[in-house]
């Protein structure tokens, strides 16, 4: 079984070396103590969010902490172009399942969206509370599958907003995914250069739409933008299962997972 993952701050292993100690404090620590009761000679694994993780043996527990030797550090660089899920707001929770999902499969950033069509809404006011929703599911994901990095999860956006922040820039490629397209996703981001060794796009956006799915003026609307309709497969996928399966998918075709 794989060792426990437990989040340090961001930076926390700059300068760390093999042979040093680091204490494991805070929330965490009391999880890790007193929680899970880790003693003594067991191995922990330790990220800082970002891309250091770092393997550890316990030599001791203090109350709700531990010290742990590390034995091995592993700089984990962010692969290019970063994923980014742009996810309309869904009823039943089924966006959050979504972002659950995007997490285990290595999205780097998370964009809600509120789309025409969204039965969902974030009420005026309670904004910061949704948004801390989707941060500690996204967290506890990253940490459950083992990630080093912690997806970002950016600020709700309006279509309008979306649109204003893609218009123009070079370094966004953006795929809506729709099911009356008849462009494949491999097309897509073979014209926006995605696929190239060396890709001029930086982040590749996969943007998914709500229940009732994205209306033709929204197509318009991301097309002025510079976004590519595509359809990801023959069958309609729910709000929930799109994003995953269009991120899966683009994982295989960027070469980040193996064929076999």
């Amino acid at each position: 079984m794989t060792a426990p993952l437990f989040h340090l701050s961001p930076g926390a292993l700059e300068g760390a070396a093999v042979g040093s100690a680091i204490a494991l404090t805070g929330a965490e620590g009391h999880h890790a103590a007193t929680v899970m009761r880790i003693g003594v000679g067991e191995q922990v694994l330790l990220s800082d969010t970002r891309q250091t993780q770092a393997v550890g043996v316990v030599v001791a527990v203090g109350s709700g902490e531990l010290t742990i030797q590390l034995s091995e550090i592993t700089l984990q660089p962010a692969d290019l172009p970063r994923l980014v899920l742009v996810q309309a707001l869904a009823k039943d929770k089924r966006d959050l399942q979504a972002a659950e999902s995007a997490t285990e499969l290595g999205v780097d950033a998370i964009i809600p969206w509120q789309a025409e069509r969204s039965v969902a809404r974030w009420k005026p006011g309670r904004e910061e509370k949704k948004h801390a929703e989707w941060v500690n599911l996204v967290t506890a994901s990253a940490k459950q599958t083992r990630r080093t990095s912690i997806p970002e999860v950016r600020q709700l956006r309006t279509t309008a907003q979306y649109c204003q922040q893609i218009a123009g820039t070079q370094e966004i490629g953006v795929v809506v995914l729709h099911e009356v397209q008849e462009r494949s996703l491999r097309s897509c981001l073979t014209d926006l250069g995605a696929l190239e060794t060396s890709p001029a796009v930086q982040e590749l956006h996969l943007v998914v739409g709500p229940e009732g799915g994205i209306s033709e003026r929204e197509i318009e609307q991301l097309t002025a933008a510079g976004a590519y309709p595509a359809r990801l497969g023959a069958h309609v996928l729910r709000s929930s299962t799109a994003g995953p399966a269009a991120i899966a998918g683009t994982q295989l075709l960027l070469g980040r997972w193996e064929w076999d």
